[in-house]
């Protein structure tokens, strides 16, 4: 009897965890795959009769939208440009603030950290402004030095750039807090040492500070890349994707599939594509960081 309530014991209290695990993490993605292959709109919700198989014909529509595929494109584009910007960026952030005194370092701790909890909306009216071609600080400050306007979020090219400025801003924080802990964790005596060896400050970079947050660099860069897979709230707030699609990421276009145009089927389809690339991009990296640890 004994021996039985030792084996059970773990799953008392892991058992509440998995099961919200369940209900809230694996339930949805089933439900959405579900729902993918039907007709599912705000009048199937209130009456399921109304709801149709409809087989892969959704998947085979979205292959064909070049809306959806635009957004595709947008996605790739902001990962590829914003996610080594976003990393390097906040390392190099944490390596700066690890330099200078105490409190010097806190106080731009504090500053960096703000923007990653200041509500989105708040931040779309200040960029806003910023960004405004007209009235905007930027092109404000361009005009000094005799530089024509830029339109910031009137050209799709130049207005994916901005959000990507705009998310890495956003963004740069949590990262930047996740590699101060990282390098507060390196031990001494390993620089010690390497002064002895007369080792000097890019060799004590390569060789003991990199490798030595190799483990944090691989999970920013994991839940970074997640993120910018679900690129929503930026191109939501600042261009509602626009203009010409030239800015709106799958996330986004879910969204409008979902909510604007109330096609719920749709718009499951869309996001099972998105959870298959998510969960390809995460295995590749993972392989990726297996393969370096067996070199």
């Amino acid at each position: 009897m004994t021996r039985w309530k030792y084996k059970l014991m773990p799953l008392f209290f892991i058992g509440p965890a998995v099961l919200l695990l369940m209900v809230f993490s694996f339930a949805p993605i089933f439900l959405s795959l579900g729902i993918s292959f039907t007709d599912l709109t705000l009048i199937g919700l209130a009456d399921w009769s109304k709801i149709n198989f409809i087989g892969i014909e959704n998947f085979v529509k979205l292959f064909k939208d070049k809306v959806f595929l635009e957004s595709i494109f947008n996605t790739f584009f902001y990962v590829l440009i914003g996610v080594p910007l976003a990393v390097s960026s906040s390392l190099v952030i944490a390596l700066l603030l690890s330099m200078v005194g105490k409190w010097l370092s806190s106080t731009f701790r504090l500053i960096f950290y703000m923007p990653s909890v200041t509500n989105i909306v708040a931040i779309a009216v200040v960029w806003g402004f910023l960004y405004n071609q007209q009235y905007g600080l930027f092109n404000y400050l361009l005009s000094l030095i005799n530089i024509q306007s830029i339109p910031w979020l009137e050209d799709p090219l130049v207005a994916k750039f901005s959000l990507i400025i705009l998310a890495i801003w956003k963004s740069n924080g949590v990262s930047m807090l996740i590699f101060l802990a990282a390098l507060q964790s390196i031990p001494k005596v390993y620089y010690e040492a390497a002064d002895i060896d007369g080792a000097n400050r890019w060799q004590k970079f390569f060789k003991i500070t990199l490798p030595s947050m190799s483990f944090a660099t691989f999970f920013v860069t994991v839940t970074t890349v997640i993120g910018w897979l679900q690129f929503f709230e930026e191109p939501f707030v600042m261009t509602d994707g626009g203009p010409l699609n030239g800015t709106n990421s799958m996330a986004l276009y879910i969204y409008q599939r979902g909510f604007e145009y109330n096609d719920f089927g749709y718009a499951a389809a869309a996001s099972f594509v998105l959870f298959i690339i998510v969960i390809v991009a995460t295995i590749v990296q993972f392989r990726f960081r297996k393969k370096d640890q067996t070199l």
